[in-house]
């Protein structure tokens, strides 16, 4: 018998939902699993620092980080797993890496990688109580007044859209949790943009994007809290305002993340420059290099 068939007293059977009777025996053939491990890949990764316990890289936009349904593979696991799979001694008793924290698919910059239990346990407890260090970059429309300030507004899933998330009205089990992200302008461009700096108090999904968005002044290509064109665009020249309105991702970079090393203690801090896509927006904005 081929795997997924159904056979009544031995004999196949063309349409099982239509012939089911009670007090007859069915066999039923499963077809045999999917590999559950993702396999290793060769992918390019830009690596800042790595050691027997630690794998710090630079993040393309575009790269997912983790297999899940619609991208089973090409992600930085597959990636890793390629390039350490000889130094990984294994997580939960199976030998691969250790993802502590995200990024985006869309979002670029700096995340660290566990290779051992003991970096993978101790960096979870770092990112759990917030005793690291978390700066990005954010290029929002419009100028934010104050032009340094804080957002703190519980984050929960949108109540229609499932697949967004939104501040709610209050914090709760049910109605979000709590949320902190501290900003700071670095450059304004007039009245149409600027390049934030921003500080992650909490690590809620899509914190930024979504908080940056309740105050006014969604992110630049953001696809999913980015829904009509800005008021600040008008104020572009029409060739600046087109370029920025056709950024096809969220221009999010994770621009510095710091730690203490989970094994030797030492205080660790690494940064990544802002990539071409996006210094290109600033560049047209007249920010230069």
């Amino acid at each position: 018998m081929e795997s997924g068939q159904v056979t009544r007293d031995g004999v196949v059977m063309r349409d099982p939902s239509e012939a089911i009777r009670a007090g007859v025996t069915y066999a039923l053939s499963l077809p045999p699993p999917e590999p559950a491990t993702p396999q290793p890949q060769s992918i390019p990764l830009t690596i800042l620092f790595e050691d027997r316990h630690l794998l710090v890289i630079d993040k393309p936009a575009g790269l997912v980080v983790h297999p899940a349904p619609g991208n089973q593979d090409g992600t930085l696991v597959n990636a890793v797993l390629a390039h350490a799979a000889e130094d990984l001694t294994g997580i939960g008793g199976e030998k691969r890496p250790g993802i502590v924290h995200r990024l985006d698919k869309d979002t670029s910059g700096v995340m660290v990688v566990a290779k051992s239990e003991r970096a993978h346990t101790a960096l979870s407890e770092a990112f759990a109580t917030r005793d690291l260090d978390r700066e990005y970059l954010a290029l929002c429309w419009g100028l934010p007044s104050p032009t340094s300030g804080e957002v703190d507004a519980p984050i929960g899933r949108h109540p229609i859209d499932r697949k967004r998330m939104a501040v709610v009205e209050r914090p709760g089990e049910r109605q979000g949790k709590h949320a902190l992200t501290r900003y700071r302008t670095e450059r304004g461009f007039g009245t149409a943009c600027a390049l934030l700096r921003c500080r992650l108090a909490t690590g809620r999904t899509h914190q930024i994007r979504v908080h940056l968005s309740h105050i006014g002044h969604p992110i630049v290509g953001d696809p999913v809290y980015l829904k009509r064109t800005p008021a600040s665009a008008k104020t572009l020249p029409p060739a600046t305002r087109d370029l920025l309105l056709a950024f096809p991702r969220q221009a999010l970079h994770a621009a510095t993340l710091g730690f203490k090393h989970p094994v030797t203690g030492e205080s660790l801090t690494f940064s990544a420059p802002v990539p071409p896509d996006m210094q290109a927006l600033l560049t047209a904005l007249g920010g230069g290099s």
